[in-house]
């Protein structure tokens, strides 16, 4: 079934996929272990040979597991609220 889709169609699975709602064995747990770790090598090693002046790369996210959240987007202000906080933190609230 899987080989039956196209290459956009199987992305648009990728993108709904769901880890965190099955069950995992303690070796498929291990697995995600050693996977987050070799990317936090794989991240100080780039970040030690990166230039000091270039943008550094993000860190990587950890694999998802059963029973946890992904890792949640940060919200964006804008401008008016950030004008707000801006009065705010230099004596406006009065």
């Amino acid at each position: 079934m899987r080989n039956a889709l196209s290459d956009e169609e199987y992305a648009a699975q990728a993108d709904k996929g769901e880890p965190e709602k099955g069950r995992w064995s303690q070796q498929e747990q291990l697995l995600a272990a050693v996977f987050d770790r070799l990317g936090a090598v794989h991240h100080v090693l780039v970040c030690a040979n990166t230039d000091s002046k270039s943008k550094r790369p993000k860190a990587p996210e950890p694999m998802r597991r059963p029973g946890s959240r992904g890792v949640q987007p940060k919200q964006k202000i804008s401008d008016e609220q950030a004008d707000t906080i801006f009065r705010l933190i230099n004596g406006g609230a009065a």
